[in-house]
């Protein structure tokens, strides 16, 4: 996740006090809710019951599925946060990425003459470097480094960028909610990342692209088949089956049948 300001990070403090849970799980829900680009959140933490759900409109779901009370008070804070982010429409995604360095701008006007909420992120500087992460992606979730790897997690769209030994991986990253990344030290370096599903080796993702060339599934071999070979096959099967008819007659012995059947297939 990016940043606070000094302003959002007091706003996150005082609901982590009037709800009674730690910033940390507050935070969760925060980067949840902007997942679900303000009107739904998936999440997993221990002080919100494990695993849950929320959407916009009343509808909750909790590991702790019979407490009732813990229930009420993740909902409300979700909709609390969801109104959070409403106030900063840059944090929206619709359709495409929208510049998120508008709340460092100057704040508009808004039709009612009040100034709109202040910023609740820092502006995405990324350490004042050119962005190293595939042509077309421009803000990410969250970004890091460890030892010689970098990552960039564009949640909205289910991609994970990662930077490797100078190589740029990019990868879908499916249903994974993304919480956090880990590179072993090892001569292969192997990278995971921590979801729902607990932790996860990132090579178990489809590749999408590497140093934005894009990545072709090897097609099966036996997808190259000719229609001769068809053919042979079909006629193959077909002998076999007559020969099974014999040998049902009793005209061919078990032993011819089986021999024929062998020296067949061995044409396969």
């Amino acid at each position: 996740m990016r940043q606070l300001t000094p302003e959002g990070q007091q706003i996150i403090n005082n609901l982590a006090q009037r709800y009674q849970f730690s910033v940390d799980a507050v935070l969760t829900l925060l980067n949840a809710v902007l997942n679900g680009n303000g009107s739904m959140a998936q999440f997993n933490h221990p002080e919100l019951g494990g695993s849950g759900q929320w959407m916009r409109g009343g509808m909750i779901m909790l590991g702790d599925m019979f407490n009732n009370a813990l229930k009420n008070s993740v909902s409300q804070l979700c909709q609390e946060l969801a109104n959070l982010v409403a106030t900063h429409p840059d944090l929206i995604q619709t359709g495409s990425f929208q510049s998120q360095s508008q709340a460092s701008q100057a704040l508009p006007q808004q039709d009612n003459g009040t100034m709109p909420a202040a910023p609740l992120f820092t502006s995405p500087v990324f350490n004042n470097v050119q962005n190293w992460w595939p042509t077309g992606l421009q803000f990410p979730n969250s970004t890091g480094s460890q030892n010689n790897m970098r990552y960039a997690y564009f949640a909205t769209i289910r991609r994970l960028a990662i930077q490797l030994n100078g190589r740029v991986t990019l990868y879908d990253t499916l249903d994974h909610q993304i919480t956090g990344f880990a590179q072993q030290q090892s001569a292969r370096g192997t990278v995971s990342f921590n979801s729902q599903y607990g932790c996860v080796d990132v090579n178990t993702l489809p590749v999408i692209s590497i140093d934005n060339i894009p990545v072709q599934v090897p097609v099966p071999q036996e997808a190259f088949i000719t229609p001769q070979q068809a053919f042979q096959e079909v006629d193959i099967f077909g002998t076999i089956e007559k020969l099974a008819d014999l040998n049902s007659k009793g005209i061919l012995s078990n032993d011819e049948f089986n021999s024929k059947k062998a020296e067949l297939l061995a044409r396969l």
